[in-house]
C-alpha cells in the first residue's frame, strides 16, 4: 500500500519541492543586501554628477534605506540573530542562521 501512496502522491510532493525552491530562490533575492546598497552607492553617484534632483535623490535613498530596514527586520525575526557589537561578528552569525534555517527547510 505505500508504494501506491508514493507513487500517487509523487506528483504532488515535485509540485511541493518546485514551491520550496522557488520560494527559496525568492527570498534569497529578497535578502540580498548588496544589490540595495550597490544601488544606493550610484544614487549618491548620481546626486554628485547632477544627474538628478535633491528631490528625487531624498525619495529613491528613504526608499532603499527602508528596504534594508525590512529586510533586517525580517531576518531578525525569521533567523533569530541577536544583535551585536561588531559587525562582522553579525555577518558571521546571519550567515550561520541563514545555513541553519536552509538545512531545517531542506530535512522537512
Amino acid at each position: 500500500m505505500l508504494l501506491i501512496d508514493d507513487i500517487l502522491l509523487s506528483p504532488v510532493k515535485g509540485l511541493f519541492y518546485i514551491f520550496k525552491q522557488i520560494h527559496k530562490a525568492a527570498e534569497e533575492e529578497f535578502l540580498d543586501e548588496e544589490n540595495i546598497t550597490a544601488e544606493l552607492s550610484e544614487l549618491y553617484m548620481m546626486l554628485e554628477t547632477g544627474k538628478i534632483t535633491e528631490e528625487e535623490f531624498d525619495q529613491k535613498e528613504s526608499e532603499l534605506l527602508n528596504r534594508l530596514e525590512q529586510i533586517e527586520e525580517y531576518k531578525k525575526k525569521h533567523f533569530e540573530v541577536i544583535e551585536e557589537s561588531d559587525e562582522s561578528e553579525d555577518e558571521d552569525a546571519l550567515e550561520e542562521a541563514v545555513i541553519k534555517e536552509n538545512k531545517k527547510r531542506s530535512k522537512k
